[in-house]
């Protein structure tokens, strides 16, 4: 299977994101909802399945084959995180995330080498990835959900269920974050000599990391509310900045995770 392949897929998960992102505020049964979000979830996975055996190679090499999973993740993490919490909203933003992504793609297709530069030829190279964009997932879906919250205390109302969500959310897309920091780190002694290079993407991973343990400590001390959630789409807008601004960034034109 090849990228031309990726068409037939995507336009058939998108038809089936979309219908569970709008049934789910009429009075479908949640089983027919639930089957329409994991047949598109299945779908959209069955390609990149084909496109890894294709390209003999994991698919996480481009820009355009990490937004290939960050919209598989958006969707499943949405769906999980929807049965969990019961918020109708999290199964619609994860939908309408992840056909986001998919469109890009299918608008901006990118020509994918089978061929990997030795340094990724690596048994950390699909943890490493993997770990990263299973945090962006969870930490996008904590971003909406603060701008859910913040807008129901200015209306002098709060929701301590979705205190618990974002929490959840920001815990455990931290944990995936610096899991794939550390492992980037033994991946990097183990092809250049050193842990840490202060690549310009490695600095923008670290203040990102930092961000969100502001988040974690205020949120701790339970002081600033409103302050403390507007940590949260800060800390986001620092994650996109690590993996999509820094690759247009000057400095990284040389540096050896620019995506190309």
């Amino acid at each position: 299977m090849t990228w031309n392949d990726f068409i037939w897929f995507a336009i058939p998960a998108l038809l089936l994101w979309i219908t569970a992102g709008i049934l789910v505020y009429t009075k479908t049964k949640k089983t027919i909802i639930d089957g329409i979000m994991i047949a598109g979830i299945a779908v959209f996975a069955s390609f990149i399945v084909g496109l890894w055996i294709g390209l003999e190679r994991p698919p996480m090499r481009t820009m355009g084959e990490t937004r290939l999973w960050y919209s598989f993740f958006l969707s499943v993490i949405g769906f999980i995180t929807y049965k969990r919490w019961k918020y109708d909203w999290l199964l619609s933003f994860s939908c309408l995330m992840a056909c986001v992504f998919t469109c890009i793609n299918l608008l901006k297709p990118e020509i994918h080498s089978k061929n990997l530069m030795p340094a990724l030829q690596s048994i950390w190279f699909v943890p490493h990835v993997t770990s990263y964009i299973l945090s962006y997932a969870m930490l996008g879906a904590a971003t909406i959900a603060s701008f859910i919250q913040l807008y129901k205390l200015n209306r002098h109302s709060k929701d301590d269920k979705l205190y618990h969500l974002i929490d959840n959310l920001i815990y455990s897309g931290f944990g995936f974050l610096m899991l794939g920091l550390l492992m980037g780190c033994v991946w990097a002694k183990e092809a250049w000599g050193h842990y840490w290079s202060w690549d310009p993407k490695e600095t923008w991973a670290l203040i990102t990391c930092a961000a969100y343990l502001i988040y974690i400590h205020m949120r701790l001390r339970n002081e600033y509310i409103r302050l403390t959630l507007w940590v949260i789409p800060i800390a986001f807008v620092l994650l996109m900045i690590t993996w999509i601004g820094v690759n247009y960034l000057p400095s990284a034109q040389g540096s050896i995770h620019t995506y190309s």
